[in-house]
């Protein structure tokens, strides 16, 4: 447990442009509970209203002035800005305000650094954190040190950081190197899957909507389980076995956020390429969250960048025992409203996952000859069974169900087929 004294202080700046002051307040909010994530504690918040946000120091000279007393006022350690700051605004106001400052981006990697487990998630993470401060590090001389390591004392740290561009390109090109290696295993292993034609689901959301605990609940696994944002990094697989015994391959993947940073995009492409490799998306949207169509909306652009809208998607209203009062859910989508924790939820959403995974399925009527058991055991795993009968005159099982038709066990069911 970490005690209120051992958080940084911290001042948020934000600056509204085109957006409506209910969405503004609500990315205010957002970046105030990143900081929390992130170990940080929220001392005050500077905003300012403006037709573009200002080149030289993103908020006007007037406010920079405001927020310099401020910081003096509260010995506040940090000033956290709602926009990647571009590579002059960091100056000009490093040489104005006598703290750290780091942007959005800066702060979402940061928390990416302390989240990974995985060796692949610590090299995408370094890696879109080197990107970021490569352009960075131009002429910053005796400030750098102040960009240096985000919010605690994660990242690649000043040592790196003031070493020369040609060292950090060349990490990070060791760095892509190490991580095609990695890719290339992961494709291994999804064309075994793929030939072995597992029934593949992904979970998807937005930060903190509640999938890997939905994803805790239907497989029983221990995907780590937190109420903040950025949970899960690191995609996790496990077997999710359906009503009528037919086994899917479930995925938890990383959590989706407004202005996600390019560069983390292209770093977590592992979790998103588990998306595309999908037959069938859960999209989870927390019903509570006063913002939810927007999480929702933010959500479905971004699958939609990752040309994978063709997939069939579920929409999952997470947390219904404690929705917004405003709720109501998108029309035009399919979709259900549950509560994770809920078991008879969770029941009917199995169901409907059933019921979604049949739309893509064929019928069969077959008869096994009694000596065919591993063939049965395989219908029973493989195939959603709904009929089966032993003829004890012709000593064979008949069966009925539905089969995916790019899946190996077609061929044997041609065999057998009546």
């Amino acid at each position: 447990m970490v005690h209120k004294s051992e958080f940084e202080k911290v001042i948020l700046v934000g600056c509204q442009t085109n957006e409506k002051d209910q969405q503004f307040g609500y990315s205010m909010d957002e970046l105030e509970s990143l900081t929390e994530t992130a170990k940080g504690m929220a001392v005050a918040t500077l905003t300012q209203k403006r037709d573009r946000i200002h080149s030289a120091t993103y908020i006007g000279k007037g406010k920079v002035s405001e927020l310099t007393a401020l910081q003096e006022e509260l010995e506040a350690d940090l000033i956290i800005f709602n926009d990647e700051l571009s590579p002059s605004q960091v100056r000009n106001l490093a040489a104005e305000v006598n703290a750290k400052i780091i942007d959005r981006t800066q702060l979402i990697l940061d928390i990416f650094a302390g989240r990974a487990r995985s060796k692949e998630g610590k090299l995408q993470v370094e890696l879109a954190q080197l990107q970021y401060l490569l352009p960075r590090l131009t002429g910053q001389g005796i400030q750098l040190s102040r960009l240096g390591g985000g919010i605690g004392t994660r990242g690649p740290g000043e040592t790196k950081l003031e070493s020369d561009r040609r060292h950090i390109r060349n990490r990070i090109n060791e760095i892509k190197n190490q991580l095609s290696v990695i890719v290339q295993h992961r494709e291994r292993y999804r064309e075994r899957r793929k030939k072995n034609k597992a029934f593949q689901i992904a979970i998807v959301g937005y930060t903190n909507a509640g999938k890997s605990t939905l994803f805790n609940r239907l497989t029983e696994a221990e995907s780590y389980e937190e109420n903040q944002l950025f949970a899960t990094l690191d995609p996790m697989t496990r077997k999710h076995i359906l009503p009528s015994g037919f086994t899917t391959l479930l995925t938890d993947t990383v959590g989706f956020i407004q202005d996600l940073p390019t560069t983390l995009i292209a770093a977590f492409r592992s979790t998103l390429e588990e998306v595309n490799e999908a037959d069938l998306i859960l999209h989870v949207v927390d019903s509570s969250s006063p913002d939810y169509y927007q999480h929702e909306q933010t959500v479905n652009h971004l699958l939609k960048d990752l040309e994978n809208e063709q997939i069939p998607q579920l929409t999952v209203y997470n947390k219904k025992d404690v929705k917004h009062p405003d709720f109501v859910p998108v029309a035009n989508t399919k979709s259900i409203q549950i509560s994770a924790f809920d078991e008879q939820d969770r029941h009917h959403l199995k169901c409907t996952i059933e019921e979604m995974v049949l739309d893509m399925m064929s019928f069969y009527h077959v008869e096994i000859p009694s000596s065919e058991g591993k063939l049965l055991s395989q219908l029973k795993n493989e195939t959603i069974l709904r009929e089966l009968f032993f003829h004890e005159e012709k000593q064979i099982y008949v069966c009925k169900g539905y089969y995916l038709e790019n899946h190996h066990i077609a061929g044997q069911l041609h065999k057998f087929r009546i």
